[in-house]
């Protein structure tokens, strides 16, 4: 099988087990997503969103961010952890947005990831899910069971991205990567794949028993 034929199998097999699939990670429009992306990085999306309420209660938008004090905002999301890190980079991208963008979040992966705490799997996620553009996130999940799946010899985020461009229509990057989240969590997981339930074990390269 091509790599091609490899994505619209696995395609057709996500669309029919989450033809929901979307973002797990609570939000109303860009900046709370951003926020709560950057506080998921090695931290759960439930743990997240049982953080996020109260913290946007306290500072409901980026000019509230923009003046907080770090002290403060680490005191709303230490269950997150690394949340000295976290803080800094959620109050120093609150300032860069407030002032260079007029409060807005741009909706250029460049221009993202130009924010402090903001990768490129963050800038995907934002991009695609907010604005609708073409957007491949390249997350724990994606990674694993893409190179098992063959849609990609790398291990390295960034060249995953590229290479699933390259096969991935534009408009289903965003839904599928969401797909690949929850197959993850449900089938693939990292450490004791449940191969014999899955619809793709015939030609799944890390397929356990085979």
């Amino acid at each position: 099988m091509t790599k091609k034929q490899r994505y619209e199998a696995a395609r057709n097999t996500f669309d029919m087990l989450y033809p929901d699939a979307e973002c797990s990670l609570q939000h109303a429009d860009a900046w709370p997503l951003l926020v709560s992306a950057i506080l998921a990085t090695q931290c759960t999306d439930k743990r997240v969103n049982m953080v996020t309420p109260a913290l946007f209660e306290r500072y409901p938008d980026v000019y509230a961010f923009a003046e907080a004090d770090e002290l403060e905002v680490q005191g709303y999301i230490r269950s997150t952890g690394f949340y000295n890190n976290k803080a800094k980079n959620i109050v120093a991208s609150a300032r860069m947005l407030r002032d260079i963008y007029g409060g807005n979040v741009p909706d250029e992966i460049e221009l993202l990831t130009a924010l402090p705490g903001v990768g490129r799997k963050i800038a995907n996620l934002v991009v695609g899910d907010i604005f609708g553009k073409p957007a491949v996130v390249v997350d724990t999940h994606a990674k694993r069971i893409t190179y098992r799946l063959g849609l990609t010899k790398n291990t390295d985020p960034t060249k995953i991205e590229f290479d699933l461009r390259k096969i991935i229509p534009p408009q289903e990057g965003a839904r599928f990567c969401h797909q690949l989240v929850l197959f993850g969590r449900d089938v693939c997981v990292a450490r004791g794949p449940r191969c014999a339930e899955c619809a793709m074990r015939e030609w799944c390269n890390g397929v356990e028993s085979k």
